[in-house]
């Protein structure tokens, strides 16, 4: 039973994400098809299906508009509004970032995944570098954006020695995937060196 459960279960959360999302964007184009054939009788399956295709169309037509230099001014005077309305505006910008940084892993929102020591000694914490910054004495510091399981959306921001911090190859999508999955999407092997304690000459440290 065990066995089959795990077998059936991706699936099953697979099909039931996917009937999902055709339901949520189904919604706005309904009302419009059902608009259209007020006055007829049609397949009752008809207008979700529409709905869903007219919903598609719109955010392609969106997605066109946005490309053009007009679109583009209409979409930073959004994004400036709502740079401006307090609180919201954290959500916002954070939301933006993050998602900008899952379609495009080349993007500068986020530089590169790190690993550092916190929140305190041998506790590890994958962090994300936004920038770079020296102080007065000419110490170098990442500035790191550290995101919450499973929400990565929020969190906090911490400025980190470079000496402090452990470098990974470890992509920016990865790295979210593994956030959001709360580590269960993520590699057996990680960048994590501890120093071995040094043993004592003449001394056994095995176990009494």
């Amino acid at each position: 039973m065990f066995a089959g459960l795990l077998a059936v279960l991706p699936v099953a959360l697979t099909l039931i994400i996917i009937l999902w999302l055709f339901k949520y964007f189904s919604k706005p184009g309904v009302k419009l098809v059902e608009f259209i054939f007020r006055n007829h009788h049609i397949y009752k399956y008809l207008p979700p299906i529409m709905g869903f295709i007219f919903t598609l169309l719109f955010i392609y037509l969106l997605g066109v508009i946005i490309r053009k230099t007009l679109g583009r001014q209409l979409l930073n005077i959004v994004d400036n509004l709502f740079a401006k309305i307090p609180i919201i505006n954290i959500i916002f910008t954070t939301i933006k970032q993050i998602t900008a940084s899952v379609a495009n892993p080349n993007s500068k929102s986020f530089q590169k995944v790190v690993i550092v020591e916190y929140p305190r000694k041998n506790i590890w914490t994958i962090m994300m570098v936004t920038g770079e910054s020296v102080n007065s004495q000419g110490v170098e510091f990442y500035h790191v954006f550290v995101p919450t399981t499973p929400n990565p959306t929020s969190g906090f921001m911490l400025f980190v020695r470079k000496t402090d911090v452990i470098e990974t190859d470890i992509s920016i999508e990865n790295g979210l995937k593994m956030v959001i999955s709360g580590g269960l999407l993520s590699s057996p092997l990680n960048y994590i060196e501890i120093e071995q304690p040094k043993t004592k000459p003449g001394k056994d440290n095995t176990d009494e």
